[in-house]
């Protein structure tokens, strides 16, 4: 009996012990799966409008590492914040709400620094108007069988399809939603904000007030770093030192979910010295990379305040994409890596405004010759990488299994979990594809997007 009796109290003590470290001391993986679980709530909640829980089960829980499956989440709508935990006890995640500026995670739980940050001026944007997308939001489909019977083939759109819209020679003949979604819908591109980030600097090119060419970026890049420009970075050519696994701890979750400051993050990184090449000859895929350039263009502007004014002045209000929302981190700086929040026509949007090489309604938004040179391949990337933070590789080609020949003049937006904008200018054709579908099942928007030209031709 004694023995039994300290068998139970050492493994009480163990427990607590545990308990314990866990709660003072979590360890790096849970805090990023609760600050992780935190933020995409709360963006889903205040941004697309849905329930908490379900958003928690399916968008986190289900598709996630085995460790969100034991994350309980809770919303207080008054104060604008969720938070997070393992068990609802470990890890301390935190994520708070701001109008105009989405949600931020605030891994270093200092909401009253988050919510000192300037915010942006009250959106000034124009009701939809009255006219056939993209003027406004009337929507005329194409009434072909074949082209719906495509849209309806499971196999295409891929599982975990929430929205796909289908514009040819500039205007919506075709659109589907996912079971929850509609064309009202703020949807997440991730990694496509990258290519909207990258026309932001090209809006600055064209004012003049930033030049690609531009070197000594970062104050504490005093050593070789100095030589990294910006045009190097838009072709992820830096040579920094860069993991971009989304596994495990790596710096792409450490700065998304552990640091309040990404930029100064990702700015820390030293040179690769490892790898054969240098800068702007080692192509590194790396979203510090960008939230770095939204830095450097964010301090172009005299305040804050005008800086967090300018994707919607310069950008989103002119294409009508009044749904937009790119959301920045908990000191400020837009994650243009990662977070642009946008219905699925205003990703149909920025879209079309590249295949239209930047003009729209006439205007030139950005220098002439910009988003040609934004799809040029650039020569560290073996072709599959274009100068401007675009993708001349279709979408998951690299995963097992034949691709389809898509036209040669194909360039693309790319995002975790299966977000694409496809832009074919020699079809006048853009196919936005969004879903939550992980690369191990294996879809490959491409095949759509060729059967979608194949239907069209046909119809024509």
């Amino acid at each position: 009996m004694r023995i039994v009796k300290g068998v139970v109290a050492l493994l009480a003590a163990v427990i607590i012990g545990l308990a314990g470290w866990l709660y003072f001391a979590p360890p790096d993986l849970i805090r990023v799966g609760s600050q992780y679980s935190a933020k995409i709530v709360c963006s889903n909640a205040f941004l697309a409008d849905r329930d908490p829980q379900a958003t928690l089960a399916t968008d986190v829980q289900a598709p996630g590492h085995w460790l969100l499956r034991l994350m309980n989440v809770s919303v207080d709508r008054t104060a604008g914040t969720v938070r997070a935990g393992l068990l609802g006890v470990f890890g301390g995640g935190l994520s708070v709400y701001r109008e105009g500026q989405g949600c931020a995670a605030v891994p270093d739980g200092d909401l009253d620094a988050v919510r000192a940050q300037p915010a942006p001026p009250p959106a000034e944007t124009a009701a939809p108007g009255e006219g056939v997308w993209p003027e406004g939001e009337a929507v005329k489909p194409l009434e072909d069988g074949e082209l719906y019977a495509v849209l309806n083939d499971e196999a295409l759109v891929g599982p975990g399809m929430r929205a796909i819209v289908v514009i040819r020679d500039g205007r919506i003949v075709g659109e589907r939603y996912g079971e929850g979604f509609d064309e009202k819908t703020r949807l997440l591109g991730w990694s496509m904000t990258k290519s909207v980030t990258a026309a932001l600097i090209g809006r600055l090119v064209r004012e003049g007030r930033i030049s690609v060419e531009e070197t000594d970026l970062f104050e504490n890049w005093t050593d070789r770093r100095s030589e990294i420009s910006i045009a190097d970075m838009l072709g992820m050519a830096s040579d920094l030192v860069w993991n971009e696994d989304y596994g495990d701890v790596s710096d792409v979750t450490r700065m998304l979910y552990l640091e309040p400051d990404m930029a100064g993050f990702a700015a820390s990184m030293p040179l690769d010295t490892e790898t054969p090449g240098g800068i702007g000859e080692v192509f590194e895929y790396s979203s510090g990379t960008t939230v770095m350039l939204s830095r450097i263009w964010e301090n172009v502007f005299d305040s804050p305040a005008e800086a967090l004014a300018f994707p919607r002045e310069a950008l989103f209000g002119p294409l009508g994409m009044n749904s937009a929302v790119l959301e920045t981190d908990a000191r400020g700086t837009f994650v243009g890596s990662s977070y642009l929040y946008a219905t699925a026509r205003d990703w149909a949007r920025m879209g079309q405004f590249l295949l239209q090489r930047g003009v729209w309604n006439g205007r030139s938004l950005l220098p002439v010759g910009f988003v040609d040179w934004m799809v040029e391949p650039h020569p560290a990337s073996n072709g599959e990488y274009g100068r401007g933070h675009l993708w001349r590789r279709a979408p998951n080609a690299w995963l097992p299994g034949d691709n389809p020949d898509l036209p040669e003049d194909a360039f693309f937006m790319s995002g975790h979990d299966g977000q694409s904008v496809s832009i074919v200018p020699s079809e006048n054709l853009v196919v936005v594809r969004l879903g939550l579908t992980p690369s191990r099942l294996n879809y490959k928007p491409a095949f759509l997007v060729q059967a979608l030209i194949d239907t069209l031709d046909r119809a024509e």
